[in-house]
């Protein structure tokens, strides 16, 4: 295995964990996530009902990643992973909060550079 292939498989698990972490919280409906949803306009009821539903996605993701990274899905979990860090200070928590985030879109980001490089 060379070099690329080991940062690919480092980046692989490293975002299958932290997908896989956020689904198991959204799952069990984390109460700090539901602020996020009320202040962009949405009801609890609707953060309540969604969170499980995301959380399912976001495990779905890491497992997709793990087993057999796709450019979609890697697309969707630079979105995902963008998104959710901006949504922290776009609500009122610190920048750094946003900052601290940047490796759970940059990591599939980098995977996706990875995989175009390999397959030149």
């Amino acid at each position: 295995m060379n070099t690329t292939e080991k940062a690919m498989w480092a980046l692989r698990i490293g975002i299958f964990g932290t997908f896989l972490g956020h689904g198991v919280f959204a799952l069990m409906v984390k109460q700090s996530w539901i602020p996020y949803f009320t202040a962009l306009g949405f009801s609890e009821s609707f953060a309540i009902t969604a969170l499980p539903l995301i959380g399912l996605m976001d495990m779905a993701v890491g497992i997709s990643v793990l087993l057999k990274p796709h450019k979609y899905v890697l697309y969707w979990a630079v979105f995902w992973g963008f998104w959710t860090a901006l949504v922290r200070p776009l609500t009122g928590e610190p920048i750094w909060d946003f900052v601290e985030r940047w490796a759970n879109w940059a990591a599939p980001l980098a995977l996706i550079f990875l995989m175009d490089k390999k397959k030149k």
